[in-house]
């Protein structure tokens, strides 16, 4: 390894790696902690889920990289039915395992390199610049055309809902980066995986007719099973835009071995072709997200954005490490601003993936204060 470098050396310190001494103080409290750093779901699987993973798990054959003929549909359907997305053909959708390995592999994927330019959100999921980083790319942190002045990327990521912060972008917004990204033959990649997760402003997709006119050349959209129906651990995601683009990704991910397994296929069509559970966990997340809010700004917190998502982008006005250590003696863990660039940090990322009891817990200590 040493005559040949380590590829994590090019990547940054694992960011929850380095909340470990405050996760243990947390951890210290005397009515155990509540962790709310991590958008990781603790309500269980739908029955109509489980029994769909169930009745195939006998199944021993390969999976198709494409995915079955029913879980493509059913994701077109399910775009279109709770989002407005239209003109999507069942072969532009592809499943990929997880969409963390979607978003770190896709500018490889692409064939990137050092002469391409990858456009990051300023304040962004980590895993954006990871999979840059990977790929060799250079990389800027831009939330404004503007910021770009004459250069030309190769792909640009959206996030809306956005983790950390809960932004969303609104019609013009997006339709002026769809104008930008075709005027300099960029690639759009639009992570949406918390679309179905709007609290305050309605989200859109860049596929939707309002943004792209239909036309979804040169985009991509980045779905996740794994916030309102809980999939976290089944790894459930697809992408889906632009057909030549999908095609192009199928092919590299064909030779890869890149195969969602199927019995998590067919529960990912159960799941895309049942809306009820959704909605079921869409209110326990609102039910929370109040309690939560609430109480925070009772402690002296502000919180800003946050108009949709798994989060609240909360702040006391001081470093974030500071705010870090104090929600700790209270037996809180969050997320600190600074896992998410260089101009966050004074903030804080509080999730509401907590059970009932544990954001009640939370509530009185804050109440407390």
């Amino acid at each position: 390894m040493s005559s040949r470098g380590r590829v994590s050396a090019l990547l940054p310190d694992f960011p929850w790696d380095t909340i470990a001494a405050v996760k243990a103080r947390a951890a210290a409290h005397p009515d155990g902690i509540v962790d709310l750093s991590v958008g990781t779901p603790v309500d269980p699987v739908a029955p109509i889920i489980r029994a769909a993973l169930n009745a195939v798990a006998e199944v021993p054959g390969y999976p198709t990289t494409h995915g079955t003929p029913e879980l493509r549909a059913a994701a077109v359907d399910a775009l279109k039915r709770r989002y407005g997305i239209t003109g999507l053909d069942p072969a532009a959708v592809l499943p990929v395992i997880g969409t963390k390995e979607l978003i770190a592999g896709l500018p490889r994927l692409l064939g990137l390199g050092s002469g391409d330019l990858v456009v990051i959100p300023e304040i962004a999921y980590p895993t954006y610049e990871v999979g840059a980083l990977l790929a060799g790319t250079q990389v800027l942190r831009a939330d404004g055309l503007t910021r770009l002045g004459p250069q030309s990327p190769a792909l640009i990521y959206l996030n809306s809902p956005s983790n950390p912060t809960g932004r969303v972008l609104g019609v013009e917004h997006l339709r002026k980066v769809v104008a930008f990204a075709r005027e300099r033959g960029a690639i759009v990649a639009s992570d949406e995986c918390y679309l179905g997760l709007s609290w305050d402003s309605r989200p859109f997709s860049i596929l939707d007719p309002e943004v792209c006119d239909g036309d979804h050349t040169g985009l991509l959209a980045v779905h996740s099973l794994s916030k309102t129906s809980n999939l976290a651990s089944y790894r459930a995601g697809f992408v889906a835009g632009d057909p030549e683009l999908v095609a192009e990704l199928l092919e590299v991910r064909k030779h890869s071995g890149m195969m969602v397994p199927y019995p998590i296929q067919a529960a990912m069509t159960a799941a895309l072709g049942d809306d009820a559970h959704e909605a079921k966990q869409r209110e326990r997340y609102r039910a929370r997200r109040e309690q939560l809010r609430n109480a925070l700004q009772g402690a002296g917190f502000r919180i800003d954005h946050s108009e949709a998502g798994l989060y609240l982008w909360s702040t006391r006005g001081e470093n974030c490490r500071t705010t870090l250590d104090w929600l700790a003696d209270r037996g809180i863990l969050a997320a600190p601003g600074d896992f998410y660039g260089p101009t966050s940090g004074e903030h804080v990322r509080i999730a509401l993936t907590a059970s009932d009891e544990r954001i009640a817990a939370a509530v009185e200590r804050l109440r407390a204060n």
